[in-house]
């Protein structure tokens, strides 16, 4: 067996109503003082304020900031670290969806003020260490809660990645509840880029690419392709909404280790320019990619597909693959999300300046099942418009 490394959150708290346990995690994990990093849209619900009263209950005196943007700026994360710093907080506490988790890993390193966000860019750079560190996800989606990735918008458009497991957390606390009052599209959006997760991870080409990996994706698949519609419209569905998350999380440990490839290196340059949310962005490029892909390397296509719709068990080889990308293509629409670029208003002629983005995510495109050029990538984004 080839070596590989795994890594993942050190615990995992999973199930309805855990959020009731945050003030006794936080006060024995961290300490007397934290911040809670959040954005303002979660601000607005209840979760916040739930959040606050158990801390408060437990004895926890809460910092808060909640200026998180999506796709987080480099500004949010430094006037995050800063106000870390002025307030003497003993640790982090991330809620709400990946971009909020994305910020909270990064200010439990640079809190400590021994590293710099430019210097930790890259793979492997932030060594730590970093301040104790909680995520409580209130999406399906990112898995962040257990991936050593942090992404970070640079300048106006390009997009960095911080890896390394400095940043996986000491507790990834997951309840379902907390995602019942997620709108339709949210779910939707979030809910596909969990299952690219899983698919991307399991194709995978890199080197750690590993029989845990290729276990927790089927899985996560299996939970989510038959959960996904129902939440998006039966959203109080617990049962639903219970696999998400877990399927999610799956998913994200899966990902963690294997790494994602040209969905999502075709995906980041449609956030930059054009602010689309990640988890649609990745569902407008997916079965283009998935196709161009099966073309020279169908098997694990073929493989995955009856754990997300086990229907196409009766298909083989090449055409189960050639059904996969459809059905995928399928359940985007049935989840009523927008399918062209087109329909996001994206001009057809800054199409070559997307490809020619594309390729600067070489980290990512070196983990493809098939070599993407530039030209690949331009007739992908041709085929999705």
């Amino acid at each position: 067996m080839t070596p590989f490394t795994f890594n993942t959150s050190k615990s995992i708290q999973f199930g309805a109503g855990q959020l009731a346990s945050l003030g006794e995690l936080a006060r024995d994990r961290i300490g007397q003082r934290v911040m809670l990093v959040t954005d303002p849209g979660l601000l607005r619900t209840e979760i916040v304020s739930r959040a606050l009263t158990v801390l408060e209950t437990a004895g926890v005196e809460v910092e808060m900031f909640s200026d998180v943007q999506a796709d987080p700026p480099e500004a949010v994360i430094l006037a995050a670290v800063e106000q870390a710093k002025t307030a003497s907080v003993e640790g982090i506490i991330g809620l709400g969806g990946g971009s909020s988790l994305d910020v909270a890993k990064l200010v439990s390193v640079l809190a400590l003020g021994r590293e710099t966000l430019k210097t930790i860019y890259g793979v492997g750079n932030a060594k730590g260490p970093r301040m104790p560190l909680i995520l409580v996800p209130t999406t399906a989606g990112t898995g962040s809660e257990v991936t050593p990735i942090s992404i970070v918008t640079t300048g106006t458009n390009e997009k960095m990645g911080v890896v390394s497991p400095v940043i996986l957390p000491d507790v990834a606390l997951l309840d379902p509840e907390l995602t019942l009052g997620l709108p339709s599209h949210i779910t939707a959006a979030t809910g596909i880029d969990a299952m690219v997760h899983a698919i991307e991870a399991y194709a995978s080409t890199s080197a750690n690419n590993n029989p845990l990996s290729r276990l927790l994706a089927t899985q996560a698949l299996s939970l989510m392709g038959r959960s996904l519609l129902k939440a998006v419209h039966q959203g109080d569905d617990i049962t639903a909404r219970s696999d998400m998350l877990l399927g999610s999380m799956l998913a994200g440990q899966a990902f963690a280790n294997s790494p994602v490839a040209a969905v999502h290196a075709l995906a980041y340059p449609l956030g930059g320019h054009f602010h689309i949310p990640h988890g649609l962005s990745n569902a407008l490029v997916l079965p283009h990619v998935l196709r161009f892909n099966a073309a020279t390397a169908p098997q694990p296509y073929a493989d995955l597909a009856p754990y997300a719709f086990p229907e196409l068990a009766k298909f083989e080889g090449q055409a189960r693959a050639a059904a996969f990308c459809d059905r995928l293509a399928e359940l985007s629409a049935a989840c009523g999300l927008q399918q062209s670029l087109r329909a996001m208003n994206i001009p057809e002629d800054f199409l070559p300046r997307l490809a020619s983005d594309a390729m600067n995510q070489t980290r990512l495109l070196v983990n493809n099942p098939r070599p993407v050029s530039e030209s690949d990538a331009l007739a992908i984004y041709r085929a999705a418009y």
